[in-house]
């Protein structure tokens, strides 16, 4: 069996959530935080050999003594992330075991993941080496001035929205990391790519939505209790 590893980035300043005193992947969400709902599915799974949350360092102590029991129980390992986002990536990268011969990459504000995405993304990267889930924009795109005004439509075709779990093979993430960490980049395939490999996508699904605002989260919630 083709083994994988799971890192869940956790250590947002979630801004855009706004207000309240808890980031948006604590938040309770159907009886538990954001963050552990896509937590357990991965940890349950006899093809994951390890996951890894990665946290804010100012949260440390909060999520200690908050989770570290679940932690524990699901054998999760707890890892303190950087400055920015490709930095915290990197130190979960670092925490990992090598039993693995994929890394898995999953928004812990992304509760809806569910085994039948996960397991076509995996399939999808065991075969090319590199896979995201990701779906295709349905609306009509505009480009817009920051005065407000539309510049042009942008045709739709061919473009799709980046979801997560983004899935590569061991050391082609690592190799992009070595290289590109300390350039901007606002997912890892991005990274991959970088590197001319080319990248598999793998439809994804609306309840695989990324929680950003409170709005998303009401939206989550809705899903989420239809599937339960």
């Amino acid at each position: 069996m083709i083994k994988f590893s799971v890192i869940l980035p956790a250590a947002g300043r979630s801004t855009r959530f706004g207000g309240g005193q808890l980031k948006k992947v604590y938040v309770p969400l159907l009886g538990q935080p954001v963050w552990l709902h896509s937590a357990r599915r991965f940890a349950a799974r006899p093809d994951v050999s390890g996951v890894v949350i990665v946290i804010s360092q100012d949260d440390e102590s909060y999520f200690r003594e908050q989770f570290g029991g679940v932690c524990d129980e699901l054998g999760i390992q707890i890892v303190l992330g950087g400055e920015t986002r490709t930095d915290s990536i990197a130190h979960g990268i670092d925490a990992l075991d090598s039993l693995s011969e994929f890394i898995a990459i999953h928004d812990a504000a992304r509760p809806g993941i569910d085994d039948a995405m996960i397991d076509a993304v995996f399939n999808s990267a065991a075969g090319s080496g590199a896979a995201i889930l990701a779906l295709p924009v349905p609306g009509t795109l505009k480009r817009v001035s920051i005065e407000g005004k539309i510049v042009e439509t942008v045709p739709r075709e061919g473009i799709w929205e980046a979801q997560t779990p983004q899935v590569f093979r061991r050391q082609l993430i690592l190799e992009a990391y070595d290289k590109f960490r300390r350039e901007p980049a606002t997912d890892d395939a991005s990274l991959v790519e970088r590197l001319g490999h080319q990248v598999s996508v793998v439809r994804g699904g609306m309840k695989n939505l990324k929680i950003t605002t409170k709005e998303d989260l009401a939206v989550a919630e809705r899903l989420l209790a239809d599937l339960s």
